[in-house]
């Protein structure tokens, strides 16, 4: 049963927060849909699923995104810094600022950041 397999897929749509999950399996096939809240969970569930081998061939997804304002949302972890933030949500730490630029409001230095403090995470 293709639910048992991806059952790590759908566990972490529940922790993404991703609603309206619905996995049925027809013609071989078991097929996803779902609204995550930013395209970060939307990206961190298809890379979630893209680590499953053969998923080509055994999984289809429609995840929509109901927020397209901005990229997403991060609670700051211990060993954080900006630019380690940027590098794991972008492939880019240089893209450090465009983060700290997002949250002026909560930031004063880029340099200074706290642990549990939510970012907002610009769209790329």
């Amino acid at each position: 049963m293709l639910q048992d397999k991806y059952r790590p897929i759908l566990d972490l749509a529940n922790q993404l927060h991703i609603r309206d999950v619905n996995a049925q399996e027809a013609n071989g096939k078991l097929n996803i849909k779902g609204t995550a809240p930013y395209q970060l969970e939307k990206n961190q569930l298809w890379d979630k699923i893209k680590s499953f081998s053969g998923w080509e061939n055994e999984l289809t997804a429609d995840i929509q995104v109901e927020h397209n304002d901005m990229f997403g949302k991060y609670k700051v972890q211990s060993g954080d810094t900006l630019s380690k933030v940027a590098q794991r949500v972008y492939g880019d730490s240089a893209k450090y600022r465009k983060i700290f630029d997002a949250n002026r409001d909560v930031l004063k230095d880029p340099d200074k950041i706290n642990v549990g403090q939510e970012l907002k995470l610009p769209n790329p």
